[in-house]
């Protein structure tokens, strides 16, 4: 099984035509993912051969929504028209925006995700590397392969590029479902979202979080663990080093006196019973013992 994103999912991708979204879209396809169109109102009715496959472009969502009975968009529209988008997909009755976009106004995202909420379309990122579901699907940027294999681990992830590696790192054991929510001060999706879905998927075994310095999602996620969830979760914290004050790759990372510490997530999480990795190796290490006992 899997969480959010499966092989029956339908994906639309928006910015489809654009060369990030060729180049991603080939990559999805490939992994197996059903494509159904691609979105772009200046190029409506054509088609797009990617590797021997006629892909059709829609002038709109909804427009591809009834064609195609699409529940999954992948939004790689620049950051000046990605609010435009997301609210798009959100009224066409889409249920899963992935939006992969980077460098999108604050309030642009704030409202977009009031939009989606309140149609209940479920938002992940923006800034993000998307979901993947190994053999089944595969929505956004993350290298399918890296996880090729279907596991017992479920992942939820800040860091794009620690989400990679955490999955190159466990590739022999295989993953549910493995999610980079995004590092942007405001998100769609959270660790607890993801935390609560795994906890009720059948097939994920243990759940792998990894966090980052800047806000305090890690420990309100370590209290929602300590009171919700009974499968064994083991953690990585990005940032020990940080300097205090300085942004440090998410515009979310940011230590501000001692609020947002690698430090402070890392005590909450292990008083909640979560075992903290000091290394993504050492995470790793820690999964692989935690599942041969």
């Amino acid at each position: 099984m899997a969480i959010f994103l499966t092989k029956e999912s339908k994906v639309l991708v928006q910015g489809m035509t654009g060369a990030e979204g060729m180049k991603h879209t080939r990559r999805m396809l490939a992994a197996g993912t059903q494509i159904v169109g691609g979105v772009n109102p200046r190029k409506a009715g054509r088609t797009v051969d990617l590797d021997g496959r006629a892909i059709p472009v829609f002038g709109s969502v909804r427009e591809g929504r009834d064609a195609t009975g699409a529940d999954v968009t992948v939004v790689f529209v620049p950051p000046p028209f990605a609010k435009e988008a997301v609210i798009e997909a959100a009224d066409a009755g889409i249920g899963l925006a992935v939006v992969i976009t980077e460098g999108i106004p604050v309030h642009d995202a704030v409202a977009f995700h009031a939009h989606a909420r309140a149609r209940g379309t479920r938002i992940l990122g923006p800034n993000c590397p998307g979901i993947i579901s190994p053999g089944q699907s595969n929505a956004g940027i993350i290298p399918a392969d890296i996880a090729t294999r279907p596991g017992r681990i479920g992942l939820v992830s800040k860091s794009g590029t620690l989400t990679y590696q955490l999955m190159h790192e466990l590739r022999d054991t295989g993953f549910s479902s493995a999610v980079g929510i995004g590092g942007d001060p405001v998100i769609g999706t959270t660790h607890i979202d993801c935390l609560t879905a795994f906890e009720n998927d059948p097939d994920t075994e243990l759940i792998v979080l990894i966090g980052e310095i800047g806000g305090d999602a890690e420990e309100r996620a370590a209290a929602h663990i300590a009171a919700h969830i009974t499968k064994p979760v083991i953690a990585y914290i990005a940032g020990f080093t940080a300097p205090e004050g300085k942004t440090m790759g998410h515009a979310g990372a940011i230590v501000s006196g001692s609020s947002g510490t690698a430090e402070a997530k890392r005590k909450a999480l292990e008083e909640a019973g979560v075992r903290v990795g000091a290394t993504p190796t050492e995470t790793a290490k820690l999964v692989l013992n935690h599942l041969r006992t």
